[in-house]
């Protein structure tokens, strides 16, 4: 990718998952990163605005933010207690804002990337508080969008089904079969395939997007 060699990148959640991949694919194609995560090279929970300022202080001016840490939480919407749904938003959707906010203040010239997810897009059983942050999500890196422009570019990636650990403890291997089954491409994606985009939205051949939510989930929502 053009331009990615040399830049200061910080993944949120890059310990396991999407962001772990993301780490790696970035520092493959020269980039200095910065893991933020509970267990990250900066530990910080992105649920706290403190932790959040510290963390950033620690990092100081960078060229790239990809905004991923995330929780979910599988249970009807009517067993969702208060404190459930209050930290779901808080890491999903509050910790986005956060995040954002103290690497926009570090930019000169920059791009943020944010982890939505299809659950933004459309409604999913048993995942209420999920949709509802993602959702908040794709609005908010549309907004920023608008508002850091031309500055700073701004976009959402809402993945399908990624086979994660996040996702593998969710689900028995007969539950991914049958979601395989409704996906076109009949799999689940790899981690390192997220990855890949948030690498291309991130370089100098996407210097022209802005603003965009983009959906890689093997045809699901087609």
């Amino acid at each position: 990718m053009k331009g990615l060699a040399g830049k200061r990148v910080v993944v949120t959640g890059g310990s396991s998952g999407i962001g772990e991949a993301t780490c790696r694919r970035f520092r493959e194609e020269g980039a200095e990163v910065v893991s933020i995560a509970l267990d990250g090279e900066i530990v910080c929970d992105v649920a706290d605005p403190e932790q959040v300022a510290a963390a950033f202080d620690q990092v100081g001016e960078l060229d790239v933010l990809v905004a991923n840490a995330g929780i979910s939480m599988r249970r009807p919407f009517l067993e969702i207690g208060e404190d459930d749904w209050q930290r779901v938003l808080d890491v999903n959707l509050g910790g986005v804002f956060r995040c954002a906010q103290q690497a926009a203040r570090r930019m000169d010239e920059g791009v943020i990337l944010m982890t939505a997810s299809t659950n933004g897009l459309s409604g999913h059983e048993l995942y209420a508080d999920y949709n509802a942050s993602k959702a908040g999500v794709i609005l908010l890196a549309r907004t920023m969008a608008r508002e850091l422009a031309p500055r700073i570019r701004v976009n959402a990636v809402c993945p399908g089904y990624v086979l994660t650990p996040m996702q593998r403890a969710e689900y028995t291997e007969e539950m991914l079969a049958a979601v395989n089954a409704t996906i076109p491409l009949q799999r689940h994606a790899a981690p390192e395939e997220i990855a890949a985009l948030f690498a291309f939205l991130a370089s100098d051949d996407a210097g022209y997007i802005t603003g965009a939510v983009l959906t890689i989930d093997g045809g699901e929502t087609a």
